[in-house]
């Protein structure tokens, strides 16, 4: 019997390791509470806030979905396979588990229930948190055919707003207009990775125009996070943070 349990109790150490391991964590004060945000890997985030858990763009590749708490909220940016993953959905689901995604995904989505398409411009509230959809597109990077990588519309960025702290999460765009004319962002999350996204110079322009107080460069694959440190060293009231993703 003594084994059984020192088994069992190993195993649960192991499970706990592979958690804390797995995740990079940073928490931010609110005025209804703290913010946890989980930093998965590529896209992939998890928000954990009022006793809820949000996860962003879960995808089994990314990391170890069958440790991580279940989802009371999902939402996928688009429908690209790095940011869209049926199985990580169905993995984090429970009952009343809200799916928030594109008009283009759901075309992907068939056999999920509780979704949410969301358009360009569009706001609602869900789970006491406030959230609005705005572009997330190509203007410069593009395929050999002529078209986008990320065609407007086809894609969503997010706002979140959690307490009294809007959190921006970017999905796949580059520094576009509707993106440096935001205000009031305190935390942003911003894609930087060639050819499908922002050169550092990119997020580093965006940044200056619309001036988040924290700024996460994501979706980074081998670009030099460096560069845009040293770009915004001189804005002070912008931080630059870079976690492992």
């Amino acid at each position: 019997m003594k084994k059984t349990i020192s088994i069992i109790a190993i195993i649960f150490l192991s499970l706990n390791t592979m958690y804390s391991q797995d995740l990079q964590t940073d928490k931010f004060d609110t005025n209804e509470g703290e913010l946890t945000i989980n930093f998965v890997k590529h896209a992939s985030l998890f928000f954990e806030f009022d006793g809820k858990t949000i996860h962003i763009d879960p995808v089994t590749q990314m990391g170890n979905y069958t440790n991580y708490p279940k989802a009371d909220l999902i939402l996928i940016t688009h429908h690209h396979g790095d940011h869209l993953d049926l199985n990580a959905i169905n993995l984090l689901k429970k009952e009343n588990t809200k799916i928030i995604l594109t008009q283009k995904c759901d075309e992907f989505s068939e056999n999920l229930t509780d979704i949410i398409a969301m358009k360009n411009g569009d706001a609602l509230e869900i789970n006491q948190l406030e959230i609005t959809a705005i572009p997330a597109y190509n203007i410069i990077n593009k395929r050999e055919t002529g078209e986008p990588f990320h065609p407007k519309g086809d894609g969503n960025g997010y706002i979140i707003k959690f307490g009294d702290k809007n959190v921006l999460i970017g999905g796949d765009t580059e520094n576009i207009p509707e993106l440096k004319a935001l205000e009031n962002i305190d935390i942003a999350f911003l894609p930087m990775n060639l050819p499908y996204t922002m050169t550092p110079e990119m997020v580093a322009d965006a940044a200056k125009a619309f001036r988040p107080k924290v700024i996460y460069p994501y979706h980074y694959g081998n670009t030099d996070t460096s560069k845009l440190i040293e770009l915004l060293k001189d804005e002070k009231d912008i931080e630059v943070r870079i976690k492992k993703m």
